[in-house]
């Protein structure tokens, strides 16, 4: 196998835990500020640094499913289930705890079909649209010592690579027109 692809394999890996990314909220897991211990820095800073983006962090796949919804519009457990590649009782929990957070809501098929759909919920696009703008600032802070022609080819890069994974699969994930990146081919 190729030292590059095993190293790429890796560090694939290592982005989809990226904490930046999907903020995990777990018991004994917080930030050092809220067990009482004395973080590398102080527990002031890190409040600071955190506060616009707490104590209503999303989930990574509460922020996936509300995102794919909020770019797709009206969707059935299994169309999401299918445009997502889980299993319908995986997306049934998820949906499900948004649904009894108020973020999605059950309505009749907007096209005449049989199976209710889930749609986003005013509540569930403002709390997308506020960890949209938290991962955003996490990743700015992030990257600030970046030059910003490196920040623009990471993000050609990423757009190419999982446009090509779109293509492969057969599923595209929607996106604004005029988005960076080549279109698929």
């Amino acid at each position: 196998m190729d030292r590059r692809l095993e190293r790429l394999e890796r560090e694939l890996m290592l982005v989809a835990r990226c904490s930046v990314l999907t903020p995990r909220d777990r018991k004994g897991h917080g930030t050092a500020a809220q067990e009482g211990g004395e973080p590398p820095e102080t527990a002031a800073a890190a409040e600071a640094r955190t506060e616009p983006c707490t104590p209503t962090r999303l989930d990574r796949s509460g922020y996936l499913l509300l995102s794919r919804l909020d770019a797709e519009g009206a969707m059935s457990i299994g169309q999401l289930a299918d445009a997502l590649q889980l299993d319908v009782s995986t997306v049934n929990r998820q949906t499900g705890a948004l649904l009894r957070a108020g973020l999605v809501e059950r309505i009749p098929d907007p096209d005449g079909g049989l199976a209710r759909k889930l749609r986003v919920t005013a509540q569930g696009a403002d709390r997308m649209a506020a960890e949209r703008t938290c991962r955003q600032t996490d990743l700015s802070r992030l990257l600030e010592s970046w030059p910003p022609e490196d920040v623009a080819r990471l993000e050609d890069v990423l757009t190419r690579f999982n446009r090509e994974v779109e293509r492969h699969e057969g599923r595209a994930w929607p996106r604004e027109p005029g988005e960076a990146g080549r279109p698929p081919e």
